[in-house]
């Protein structure tokens, strides 16, 4: 690996891990948004902190951090399918993981939506469609963000030749990842204490 490769993908993850949330939920409330709700910094509990404007806001800036983590990688070392895969991953772990906040960040979906439109957009479209279908019916983000990330690999074998083989190793990183990430939330989902979209602290 060459070092524009190296510093593309160092890029990617300091790219990753500017919190949108955290710089938001500072300048609109001048609050750590990890001290409040569900601790995660990301657009889900900006939603509950701060409301639907500023949590659109999170969600697109965190998508566009996938985006240009990609982009910049692409502009240093062209199209090669394993650094841009592994600059895709460090965006998101960079997200959940960022040097800025002493590593404590969110759970990466909407910095993997952008990696993922950037990269597999056909098998993103496939499992986001699912994903946002069970939102609507459910309204849990915490199951249509898993369906989506879950549902990734499948989608990318069922494009079977469509990806270079790195691309299938990086949707099932970002399954594992997820899955990780959002242990609590599953557990909550099993025992039915898990909060719907817009549902506050305290609300049945």
């Amino acid at each position: 690996m060459d070092v524009l490769a190296i510093i593309s993908i160092v890029l990617a993850y300091l790219i990753g891990s500017i919190s949108f949330s955290y710089l938001i939920a500072r300048w609109v409330k001048g609050v750590d948004i990890r001290d409040h709700g569900s601790g995660n910094a990301g657009a889900t509990n900006t939603l509950r902190l701060l409301g639907k404007g500023p949590a659109i806001a999170v969600l697109i800036l965190d998508a566009l951090k996938g985006v240009l983590a990609i982009y910049t990688t692409f502009l240093l070392v062209g199209n090669d399918p394993i650094v841009l895969a592994l600059s895709g991953m460090l965006a998101i772990f960079g997200h959940n993981w960022p040097i800025f906040l002493r590593f404590r960040g969110g759970k990466g979906v909407a910095t993997t939506i952008g990696v993922v439109v950037s990269l597999m957009f056909y098998a993103g479209l496939i499992s986001g469609i699912i994903a946002i279908l069970l939102i609507v019916i459910t309204r849990f983000v915490s199951l249509g963000s898993l369906v989506f990330t879950v549902g990734l690999p499948f989608a990318v074998l069922a494009l079977q030749g469509h990806y270079p083989e790195p691309y299938l190793w990086l949707s099932f990183v970002i399954a594992i990842l997820a899955i990780v990430r959002h242990k609590r939330n599953i557990k909550s989902l099993f025992q039915g204490t898990e909060r719907k979209i817009g549902q506050r602290e305290g609300e049945k």
